[in-house]
């Protein structure tokens, strides 16, 4: 854990929803890991531009 950012998902919660959703089990495993990669980069980005850290 650090304090301010953002490490990744719940995959198991993650996982939960796309099975609700219908999503094929090897979809998941093939797109969930990428998908999680990216929006932990992109929301730690944010927060970082929120708090006056880099501008760009």
């Amino acid at each position: 854990m650090i304090p301010g950012a953002v490490l990744g998902w719940d995959m198991g919660a993650a996982l939960a929803m796309a099975r609700a959703l219908g999503v094929p089990p090897l979809a998941m495993a093939e797109l969930l890991p990428v998908i999680e990669a990216v929006m932990v980069s992109k929301l730690n980005e944010q927060m970082d531009q929120s708090h006056g850290g880099k501008t760009g």
